[in-house]
């Protein structure tokens, strides 16, 4: 196997470090300092506007949609390094260069399964970064980590949908940009198990929907996936030309949506591992404890040798993944899928937290980037599916060609 990345790559590497350096790094104290300065805490910072033009010029753009039709034409190996990158600062790179969740995943999912229609009005607007979307699955009322027990009601009427339900955790939704809500709900209950959901698109400013309020990520607002809210539909109507690839198709588009979701999300994870381990090898060589640097206390070599190991072995995992996806689809890399959604955030969770430790009470100030950081790989252990789901599914899989005969 080649480890080595392609000339495309080495090309879009080097334009995006220069433009982490020149442009995201300096922003970070302001961005953060315009989000605390928002009455409501929820907003799109002013400075994002001008990062998204920077990028633009720079050719750094949708560059996680490998279809060139609407993205850059990047495959997963290609994108694996940039997304690592732009991990390394993922309240602010992610966004800049169109590549932030939810948005991401909404985009391939109309990409694949839209219509033309749905296309022209949600699609292009965000592709052009002009709006922004939001995903709306959980709910607080079912164990929404079984997508079939969502209990959202989506029920025919004429030309319309009727829509009745409460969501939470609908990430994206909290951003004044957003425009376009992929709502998932039961179309027939009386359907096979997983035939019963559909999606369906639901402008925000459709009369019924209640956004009631936004959802903290310990205290955070998570700025970088738009907000999470916790809404109300309340007989929400839209037309039927609305069900995004057909009704009853929700629960196959969602499986669909979620595994380049997962992917970009490990590939983040590694670069805020590694910028954790920066800060902690910065510090150790600085900071001076019981007569010798931090850097010479054995505990700390540890946890930096350690945090080495554990980074490696996820970005092998993750390239190996990525490269399987390009080569026999998602279907084919489903284990490797589930695989690094399990191990990839829990090692992010371990380095960064280590970092924290190395930093004493900095670590948890609003003075470094850690506290955020482990904020991210904490919740990444919940986003997509919960650790223990992943290790039922995967368990499973490894057991059935032993329970065959």
């Amino acid at each position: 196997m080649d480890f080595a990345t392609d000339e495309t790559t080495r090309e879009h590497q080097a334009r995006l470090t220069a433009f982490m350096d020149e442009h995201v790094y300096p922003a970070e104290a302001a961005h953060h300092e315009q989000l605390a300065a928002e009455p409501g805490r929820w907003s799109a910072p002013p400075l994002m506007d001008g990062l998204k033009a920077e990028a633009r010029k720079a050719g750094l753009w949708n560059l996680f949609l490998p279809d060139a039709r609407h993205g850059a034409g990047l495959t997963n190996l290609q994108y694996a390094p940039l997304a690592e990158i732009t991990g390394r600062s993922p309240a602010i790179a992610p966004e800049a260069l169109n590549c932030a969740a939810p948005d991401t995943g909404n985009m391939e999912l109309l990409a694949e399964f839209g219509t033309e229609e749905q296309q022209d009005r949600w699609l292009k607007p965000l592709l052009e970064g002009e709006i922004r979307s939001a995903f709306c699955m959980t709910e607080p009322d079912v164990a929404s980590s079984d997508a079939s027990n969502i209990a959202t009601r989506i029920e025919r009427d004429g030309d319309h949908y009727v829509i009745n339900g409460r969501k939470w955790w609908s990430s994206g939704a909290m951003n004044p940009n957003c425009a376009i809500f992929i709502v998932m709900g039961q179309t027939d209950p009386d359907a096979e198990r997983h035939q019963r959901q559909s999606m369906v698109l639901v402008p925000r400013d459709t009369p019924g929907v209640h956004v009631k309020r936004g959802m903290t990520v310990f205290g955070y607002t998570d700025s970088a996936h738009g907000g999470h809210a916790e809404i109300e539909f309340r007989d929400v109507r839209v037309p039927v030309a609305n069900v995004v690839g057909g009704q009853g198709k929700g629960f196959a588009i969602a499986q669909a949506r979620l595994g380049p979701g997962r992917i970009h999300h490990c590939m983040r994870l590694i670069g805020m591992a590694e910028r954790a381990l920066e800060l902690m090898c910065r510090r150790a060589v600085d900071r001076v404890a019981f007569g010798k640097p931090l850097a010479d206390q054995g505990v700390v070599q540890e946890w930096i040798a350690e945090s080495r190991v554990r980074i490696e072995q996820a970005r092998l995992l993750v390239l190996k993944t990525a490269w399987l996806m390009d080569t026999v689809g998602n279907r084919g890399a489903h284990t490797e899928i589930q695989a690094i959604k399990i191990a990839t955030p829990q090692m992010a969770e371990w380095v960064i937290d280590k970092a924290i430790q190395a930093h004493g009470g900095a670590g948890i100030s609003q003075d470094f980037p850690l506290a955020q950081l482990w904020v991210q790989a904490r919740l990444l252990r919940f986003a997509d599916g919960p650790d223990e789901v992943h290790r039922m599914s995967l368990a499973r899989r490894e057991l059935k060609p032993y329970r065959a005969g």
